[in-house]
């Protein structure tokens, strides 16, 4: 596999599905073979529009196809563990959408499925691997700026409250915390790890999906503050509070952005002078790792993956958000 030309499927045909795609066409050595949708239809536009060779009307077709080596899965949560599960019973290589499932006993389901296939899972948690995101993660294991004292981070946006849409339902983990809270919790995990204690709030629509959700980490040395909300537009950045200076991830912080730094009354923005959406900088690590017969990442490990489920869980136990 060392030099072996990655050919990617995808399953699941919505908006991440095509700025996956889009990004994919830029990586040298992979290529889009294969599309999976519910509608045939649907299937054969997206072929068209991102040049894959081939569309099914159904997830079984693309998981059985021999000229498939990796599978990306973008369907809604609720469905991340029936697919993943069907495409590594199939031997194919899975990086899927997070949230990895809905709760930690699917995703311990998904990585036991993998292992008893001996075949590489990963969850595609896309901020863990762009350059912005690793530069201060840099600066805060090398305490550049000193330890780490607090942080704030946000993810909020308005939308017209729309059942028909999957941000709103339900029934498939649609609501702010799974699908954008999980962003400003990974970075407090990505960081500073497991939180001592959790204090958590939130807001509901009439049909039972979390609206806003209003949480705070206690850790030994520091505090986190974090929100996630889809009735209000947030400055959506993290702010990361040092003995010495503060770095903020500026408006958009869990994709490509710029990083402001202030040190001793200086300020200074940094621009990492990204070319492509992003998505191409998850699917280059997970290239490498199936080229080199890995089974896990050693970025994205199991072991994070799981302490990211368990605490969206923790988190939804405290306001009473059941699926």
């Amino acid at each position: 596999m060392k030099n072996k030309n990655i050919r990617w499927g995808i399953i699941g045909l919505g908006n991440i599905a095509q700025k996956f795609a889009t990004d994919l066409a830029t990586i040298k050595d992979a290529e889009l073979v294969a599309v999976a949708s519910r509608s045939k239809e649907n299937a054969d536009e997206f072929a068209v529009k991102f040049n894959s060779k081939k569309a099914y009307g159904s997830y079984d077709e693309l998981a059985k196809d021999a000229e498939v080596d990796a599978v990306y899965i973008a369907t809604p949560h609720s469905f991340h563990k029936e697919h993943t599960i069907l495409c590594l019973k199939n031997k194919k290589a899975v990086l899927c959408e997070k949230p990895f499932a809905m709760n930690l006993q699917e995703v311990e389901e998904m990585l036991t499925v993998a292992k008893e296939n001996n075949v590489l899972l990963m969850e595609a948690l896309w901020t863990f691997f762009l350059p912005h995101y690793n530069y201060v993660l840099e600066v805060y294991k090398n305490e550049k700026l000193g330890k780490l004292k607090s942080l704030e981070a946000d993810f909020g946006f308005y939308n017209e409250y729309d059942t028909s849409r999957r941000l709103f339902r339900k029934e498939v983990g649609g609501g702010s915390l799974l699908d954008i809270g999980i962003y400003p919790i990974f970075a407090a995990l990505s960081t500073l790890g497991n939180p001592n204690s959790i204090k958590a709030d939130a807001t509901f629509f009439e049909n039972g999906a979390d609206s806003s959700c209003d949480m705070i980490f206690n850790y030994k040395t520091a505090k986190v503050t974090l929100k996630s909300t889809l009735i209000e537009n947030t400055a959506t950045e993290a702010i990361f509070n040092f003995e010495r200076g503060t770095i903020k991830i500026n408006t958009m912080f869990h994709m490509p952005t710029t990083v402001t730094i202030t040190e001793n009354g200086k300020e200074e923005t940094i621009d990492f002078n990204y070319q492509t959406i992003g998505y191409n900088f998850e699917t280059e690590h997970f290239n490498n790792l199936l080229r080199n017969g890995k089974k896990e990442s050693d970025v994205m490990t199991f072991n994070f993956s799981k302490i990211l489920i368990k605490t969206l869980d923790t988190v939804r136990e405290i306001i009473d958000l059941k699926y």
